[in-house]
This record gives structure tokens, sequence and C-alpha cells, in this order.
């Protein structure tokens, strides 16, 4: 089954579903005639800058430079990639003056079909390569993208067919919840009558086994001549396990993201603030074992999950600073820095979880509110397991595509 992923703007939701294909010399065959493409494309430009001093245009490149085996919009698609790299060096070269611009050859480069090229007929997506030669043919139970990529990833080619959404339009501001991002625990969410917890032992425990295999096997690398058969085979080993170790890391904030959207939209949550601890690392430093653990932290990750997730529901999303949330009680108002998981206030004996005094004060913060009244009930906890629900409720399948 393929995977999705979606970004959003103000106007459209772009989901991308994911197909794995194993390698047959009909993709070797195109994947190989675009990269033939992109070198001609490569080697003509800087050829007729050395010789002429002349940058030719895109415009100019994909007239002359041309593909027998691809349609033409695709073959277009390989010369704007190679331009597309060459803006991009000209934007990085502006504050890094070591960078260098687009010079590698291609032995194999991805090809895109545009909507010119792509039909959907009897369950077969059918993408066309040029006048003369046989599409290629795909299973596809889905309807009609609007974008098609064939690329390598890793093991074997990834097609990935894109489609544009409507996005949701967003509901009126109503019940708010406050979510702190951390290390220890994933995130824990407060949405005003209920804490909840979500664990990040299992990925904690997956990051530390990545840091030690990497130990490991660089170890074991440094003990051997760099280039040799025996050094190449275990960099081979090494990156398909930390391959394995990252596939991993992504299926639990997925599932774990994915159940603290879900819940939150089936309480009627419509607006969720979230911590923003973009500048952490910039600022603290606790010494060499604790600050590997926070520069690994992966909020990033967590608040993009989570943002795109809640937007599809109609969810807004929003920022606010967590400076002295975790310190601060909601009670008394009094800042004080506890020590271990359990927030206890030396001056009123708020006692609460660490991590959901922050989710409360963020939220607090944001809405403008006063001091909490009266007692609050105890966190509930997620913990991730394989089985982990990552989908949303049966009634919203039909109206907003799949995570």
């Amino acid at each position: 089954m393929p995977s999705s992923n979606n970004t959003s703007n103000n106007k459209n939701m772009y989901e991308v579903r994911k197909l794995h294909l194993k390698p047959t010399p009909e993709l070797d065959a195109l994947a190989r005639a675009a990269g033939e493409l992109y070198t001609r494309t490569l080697v003509g430009f800087w050829r007729t800058v050395r010789k002429k001093n002349i940058w030719l245009k895109a415009s100019s490149m994909m007239r002359w430079h041309t593909s027998n085996q691809l349609h033409a919009h695709s073959a277009d698609a390989v010369v704007q990639s190679f331009y597309a790299a060459l803006k991009s060096w000209r934007e990085r070269r502006k504050t890094d003056p070591q960078a260098k611009p687009p010079y590698r050859r291609r032995f194999y480069f991805r090809i895109q079909w545009k909507s010119s090229a792509i039909r959907v007929r009897a369950g077969k997506l059918i993408l066309s390569n040029g006048r003369g030669n046989a599409p290629l043919v795909v299973p596809w139970p889905w309807e009609i993208p609007v974008l098609v990529e064939l690329g390598w990833a890793g093991t074997a080619y990834e097609l990935r067919a894109v489609y544009v959404r409507p996005a949701a339009k967003p509901v009126a501001q109503g019940d708010t919840a406050g979510v702190d991002l951390g290390e220890v625990h994933l995130a824990v969410v407060h949405d005003g009558t209920r804490t909840t917890i979500y664990n990040g032992r299992e990925l904690r425990a997956t990051r530390r086994y990545q840091n030690k295999l990497k130990a490991i096997l660089s170890a074991k690398q440094s003990r051997m001549q760099k280039g040799s058969r025996r050094w190449r085979k275990l960099q081979r080993s090494k990156r398909k396990q930390l391959r394995k170790l990252d596939h991993q890391i992504w299926d639990i904030l997925h599932k774990q993201t994915t159940m603290l959207v879900s819940t939150l939209h089936a309480s009627g949550v419509q607006t969720v603030v979230i911590g923003d601890v973009r500048d952490l690392r910039k600022r603290v430093d606790y010494g060499p074992a604790v600050n590997q653990r926070i520069h690994q932290m992966v909020s990033g990750k967590v608040r993009w999950l989570i943002t795109y997730k809640a937007e599809r529901l109609g969810i807004r999303v929003e920022l606010q600073d967590e400076a002295y949330t975790s310190q601060e009680c909601p009670r008394c108002g009094c800042r004080h820095k506890p020590k271990g998981r359990v927030y206890i206030c030396p001056t009123c004996g708020f006692r609460f979880h660490r991590d959901g005094v922050g989710a409360v004060n963020i939220r607090r913060k944001y809405l403008g509110l006063g001091p909490v009244v009266g007692a609050m009930a105890s966190p509930t906890g997620v913990r991730w397991h394989p089985h982990l629900r990552t989908r949303v409720a049966r009634d919203e399948r039909e109206r907003i595509p799949v995570l």
C-alpha cells in the first residue's frame, strides 16, 4: 500500500501517494535516459559558458536537448531540474562563498510525468513515454494525479503521485489545547480539562540504539583502509541498518502525532497552541551528554507533523513562547525549577506532572487566562505500540485523505 504525505498553503493542499516498484529493465532504461539527458544538459551548459561566456536560458536548452525515450514534457522537466539546481546555487552562494554549482554527471535521474502524459484507465496508471515508445503501466486503483515522479529510494524505485486537494476551511475559534514538546515525552497536551502524555520512551530507545550503532560501525571502519572492499561492504551495511532505524523513528512519530490530532479533533478542539522551542539549542548548555539529547530532539518534526495533520481537519495551529512555562505554578504564579518529573510548588503546594504544567501554562499564556482554581485531573498516558491507530475516525475518511 502506498503512503501519503501532505503540505498545505492558503488555497490548496497537496497529497502525495508513494508506491515502491521493483527494479525492471523498463524502469532502468527510463532512469538511464533521464540521466543521459541531464548530463547532456549540464555539459552543454557549462561548455557554452566556458567557450562563449554565454549563460543559456532554460527555454533554449529545452529546444536544444531532447530525448527519444521520454515524453516531451518529461524531457523538459529534466532540463528544468538542472536549472532549479543552478538557481539554488546562486541563492546559496550569497551566504556561502564555498558553495558549488551543479557539476556532477548523472548516470540515472528521476523522471516526471505532467498531466498531459498521465491517464488512468481500468485500474491502470498509464504514463506516456513519447511517440513510438511503450507507456509505463502500473496498477492504480485511485484517481488520476496531476503529477507523477519516478525516483530511486535506496533499494527500489519509488513512484510519487501528487494530488491537489482544496484546503479545509478553518473553523471558528473555540476550544483550545496547549502542547508542550519535550525530549523525555514526545508531547504533553492539555485541553482545559484533560492532560494527555504521549510517551517518548520507544523513540528514545531507538535513538540511543542508533547512536550506539553509529559508534560501533564507525570504529570498525576506522580500522580499515578507506575505499577497500571490506570498507565498502561495511558502509553498505551501515547505511542499510541506519535507514531501517530512520524508518522506525518516522513510524513512531507518525503514529503518536496522528493519535494526538485525532483525539483533539474528536474532543472538539479547534485551536492547537504549540510551545515554541526552535531556539532551545542556542540558549542551553547542560554538558555533552544532555546536549546530545537536546540536539537530537525531534521537536521540529513533531511540530510539522501536528501542524499539517491538524490543518487537514480545519484546526488552527499557533506557536507560543514557552519561556518558564514548566517552572511557573499555574495556581499562584510562583516560579520554581522542579527536580524530576513531578512539579511541586514550594509556596502553595500545587502538585502536577512537570510537562503537564508546561502544557497548562502554554494554553493559559495564549488565552490570557488567570490562575487555575481547584484540583486538576491526573494526566493520562499514551504509549507507542506497533498497532497504534494511524487513521482518523471512520466517519471522517470520506471527507479527508488518509493520514
